[in-house]
């Protein structure tokens, strides 16, 4: 499939993306809001709720406004290669279970990332007030897949 038609097609049937689609289709986290939905063969995800997609949009930009530093980049609106959005998308979600649970451990997965947001919106105010020290640490730590190496 041409990929101009592709992206026509996508953004045509999905009405409320999902601002952490690459994370939940990599299946590093699941929402109890994703609705999965394939054209061709791709596979797409869409947020059910407005309320939702809106927080998960603010809290992506505060997550990539407070790991500049951290992710080496200087613009604050151009579009993240791959490899540093993931890491903003997992390592920002983890970062918060981790500062919703210090006595645990950082999960690999996040089980519901809705569920994720609310409970920190409820334990620190608001999405402002999320301590981004234990976050931008988790962005910072998190690794992606590594490429294979060669084998000999």
């Amino acid at each position: 499939m041409d990929n101009e038609i592709f992206r026509k097609t996508y953004n045509a049937i999905n009405e409320r993306f999902c601002p952490f689609e690459k994370s939940i289709l990599t299946n590093n986290c699941r929402c109890s809001l994703a609705k999965h939905f394939c054209i061709a063969e791709r596979e797409g995800v869409q947020c059910t709720a407005d309320h939702a997609q809106e927080r998960c949009i603010a809290l992506l930009d505060l997550l990539r406004t407070r790991a500049r530093f951290a992710l080496k980049t200087t613009t604050e609106h151009a579009a993240l290669p791959h490899a540093k959005a993931m890491r903003v998308q997992v390592g920002g979600l983890r970062g918060i279970q981790a500062a919703l649970t210090p006595q645990d451990e950082v999960p690999n997965q996040i089980d519901d990332i809705d569920a994720v947001i609310r409970a920190a919106v409820e334990q620190f105010g608001s999405l402002n007030a999320l301590p981004f020290q234990i976050i931008v640490q988790q962005i910072t730590a998190y690794r992606g897949r590594r490429p294979l190496r060669s084998r000999r």
